[in-house]
């Protein structure tokens, strides 16, 4: 039987140290374009949204927001990159991770946050991901 595109592969994800905290490392070789895992976590209401500390929140329509904060949600870990290699697919109200290239063993797995969140929560503090190593914001 086919697998659904979005069904998450059975991959060997494991939480590490990286350049930015914790992070999602690749315990095997992922191939692109594949589903890793899904962002899960409570829906929260407007409200909560705009009180709300976490910086899991993840806008998945204008109407719906999920707060990923919850140590079961495995893809909280992804850290942002400028330069990524995976990336969000939101499809029937719910956020998938795709591998959007081949991912090595040992390799950390991140995508692109978006420009509303590096507003918000990264600005003048300065990108850490690998690429940037703090050197300045991202124009």
């Amino acid at each position: 039987m086919r697998k659904k595109k979005y069904e998450p592969g059975d991959y060997k994800l494991l939480v590490k140290r990286s350049s930015a905290g914790l992070g999602l490392f690749a315990g095997e070789d992922i191939p692109r374009g594949v589903c890793l895992l899904e962002y899960k976590g409570k829906v929260i209401s407007e409200r909560e949204e705009y009180t709300s500390r976490s910086k899991y929140l993840f806008g998945v329509s204008a109407k719906k927001t999920i707060d990923g904060a919850g140590r079961s949600n495995t893809a909280r870990y992804i850290n942002h990159s400028c330069h990524p290699n995976a990336e969000v697919e939101i499809f029937k109200g719910r956020i998938w991770i795709m591998a959007k290239k081949k991912i090595r063993a040992g390799e950390e797995i991140c995508y692109d946050y978006g420009r509303e969140y590096w507003d918000e929560h990264i600005g003048p503090r300065g990108c850490r991901c690998l690429k940037c190593k703090t050197k300045s914001p991202r124009a």
